[in-house]
């Protein structure tokens, strides 16, 4: 009978084949060459998938040196096909009218449905285990789509924040991004040429804050101006923090000078999203006039507090907070930066229109405009 089988498989007759397995399933269902024929069939009718998990499952089980070559001559045809399919399908999207622009692919947090925040002890350390579990699972999902081994999959996927992957075309990204959403690893790329086209206005200070907004900005050509706009019209908050570095001098162990690079200060950001007028308005603690406009600290704080600057932004983000309390905030850049901080080449072709006084430019400012930019599209998604 298995002969019978065989030879079928062999003109590719899988539907008689199919018929003739059905017996054996009955009376020698745990015989590892009728299942390795349930694979061959499922393998032939297009059910790769499933053929390459029982595959996968038979291989550890068997000894007979014949059955473990056609057990690996499957996964190797299987994983054949799915590389000439996966290079079709890229190429296929890469010739459409925007395919060929230049893209990032963005990687999001693995989160599986139903982990809560702030549960108990008990609860904690079975999400903790349904995490691991649902990491794992996704780890292998991602290294077949890429090609990685799953060790190397697994630490690429991030459980905080979005983390920067790849860069490329963004017909071949978005193959990928409709890969991984296949197996339920989030994912999302957009074109730089989006990111390129926002306008960018920075707020020097705020005439009005309610019932509607009006502030006095510049836009990237040093043009100022009066611009009014509907806290409704808001889409997003970005919130975040750039650093400022300086070259010191030390004592190193041996107590020779040497000359390090260390973080001076932290400068905050706020950019809000307005998709109607295709802008960003952006914030900066170190640009925004704190003694023009509305009032910011009130006379009940202590007079420190009203001549702090830090003080004065942190209640000019409170009173921004009461209007745009149903707005989406995106305050996960530094885990981001930290992804992205070393793509050199493409933070440094970016346009970010943040002008920070600093003896040579930093990469920061680039990584956080990508920041913003890609929350502004990710949220029209």
């Amino acid at each position: 009978m298995l002969q019978e089988i065989a030879a079928a498989i062999h003109r590719e007759d899988y539907r008689a084949a199919a018929q003739l397995l059905k017996p054996l399933l009955k009376t020698r269902k745990d015989d590892l060459w009728v299942q390795f024929y349930v694979g061959r069939v499922q393998e032939g009718m297009g059910k790769r998938n499933a053929a390459e998990q029982l595959y996968l499952k038979l291989l550890p089980q068997t000894s007979n040196p014949k059955l473990m070559a056609q057990i690996r001559q499957g996964i190797q045809r299987i994983e054949q096909q799915y590389n000439h399919d996966q290079e079709t399908a890229i190429a296929d999207a890469v010739k459409t009218p925007t395919g060929q622009q230049t893209a990032v692919l963005i990687l999001e947090p693995i989160v599986p449905a139903g982990i809560q925040d702030g549960m108990g002890a008990g609860a904690a350390a079975t999400d903790h285990k349904k995490m691991a579990e649902y990491k794992k699972l996704a780890a292998q999902a991602f290294g077949k789509v890429f090609n990685l081994d799953a060790y190397s999959a697994r630490l690429q996927l991030p459980s905080r924040g979005w983390r920067l992957y790849r860069s490329g075309p963004l017909g071949e990204l978005d193959y990928y991004v409709q890969a991984l959403r296949q197996v339920n690893v989030p994912s999302f790329a957009i074109a730089l040429a989006q990111i390129a086209q926002l306008k960018v206005f920075t707020i020097h200070y705020f005439k009005t804050l309610l019932p509607q907004p009006q502030v006095r900005c510049v836009n990237t050509k040093g043009q100022a101006g009066m611009l009014r706009f509907d806290w409704s019209a808001v889409t997003g908050r970005v919130m975040g923090r750039i650093p400022l570095f300086e070259s010191v001098v030390t004592l190193d162990a041996k107590r020779r000078l040497q000359r390090k690079t260390q973080t001076q200060d932290y400068v905050p950001f706020c950019d809000l999203h307005l998709p109607s007028e295709g802008c960003i308005l952006r914030l900066a603690e170190r640009s925004y006039e704190f003694n023009q406009g509305i009032a910011l600290v009130p006379e009940t704080r202590s007079p420190i507090e009203r001549d702090t600057v830090s003080q004065s932004w942190l209640y000019l983000m409170e009173q921004l907070a009461e209007p745009l309390q149903t707005v989406p905030i995106y305050a996960e850049f530094d885990p981001f930066a930290n992804t992205v901080i070393d793509w050199r080449e493409l933070l440094g072709g970016i346009e970010h229109h943040i002008s920070l006084e600093r003896r040579q430019p930093s990469l920061w400012d680039g990584a956080f405009h990508l920041y913003s930019g890609l929350a502004y599209w990710r949220s029209q998604m």
